[in-house]
C-alpha cells in the first residue's frame, strides 16, 4: 500500500518543510535552521561557480578553434553557434541569476516560522533557477560538441 505523506516528504510546502527543519534542530531552533539554510546556498554557489568555469572555458575554447571548426560545414557553423548562445544565456542567468546575492539577514518575518519559509521559499526559487541554467549549459555544450563531432567526420 502507497504511503500517502510520501509525497508531501519527498517535496513539502515550505512552511511544512519550515516546521520540520525548526522541530528538528532542538535547542539551536532558528540558529541551526538558518546555519543549515546557509549551508544549502553555499552548495548552490559552488555549483554556480564551477558552471561558470566551464561556460568560461567553452567560450575561450571557441575563440581559438571556433574559426577551424565552423569553416568545415554549414552544420558546424550553425552548432557552434547555437552552443555559443545557449552557453552564454546560461553564463548571463548564472550571474544575474545563482550568484545574485541576497543575505539570509535581509529576509523578515513576524515568527520563526514565517523567516524560515520565507527563506525556503527564496532557495526553491534560487533552485528551479540553477536548473534552468544547467538546461541552457547542457543545450550549449550538446550544440558545441556536435559542431565538433562533425568537424572530426567532415575534416576541414
Amino acid at each position: 500500500m502507497a504511503n500517502p505523506d510520501l509525497s508531501q516528504s519527498l517535496h513539502p510546502t515550505p512552511e511544512a518543510e519550515a516546521r520540520q527543519l525548526l522541530e528538528t534542530q532542538g535547542e539551536q531552533g532558528l540558529k541551526g535552521a538558518i546555519a543549515v539554510l546557509m549551508t544549502q546556498f553555499n552548495v548552490l554557489q559552488t555549483r554556480a561557480q564551477m558552471m561558470l568555469t566551464i561556460t568560461t572555458l567553452t567560450l575561450t575554447i571557441t575563440g581559438f578553434s571556433g574559426p577551424k571548426i565552423a569553416a568545415s560545414g554549414m552544420f558546424s557553423r550553425v552548432a557552434m553557434a547555437a552552443g555559443l548562445l545557449f552557453t552564454l544565456a546560461s553564463t548571463l542567468l548564472i550571474l544575474g541569476g545563482s550568484l545574485r546575492i541576497r543575505w539570509v539577514t535581509q529576509f523578515k518575518g513576524d515568527s520563526p516560522l514565517q523567516f524560515v519559509t520565507r527563506v525556503l521559499t527564496y532557495r526553491n526559487a534560487k533552485t528551479r533557477l540553477f536548473f534552468a541554467e544547467i538546461c541552457l549549459l547542457v543545450a550549449g555544450l550538446a550544440c558545441y560538441v556536435a559542431g565538433v563531432v562533425a568537424y572530426f567526420i567532415l575534416g576541414e
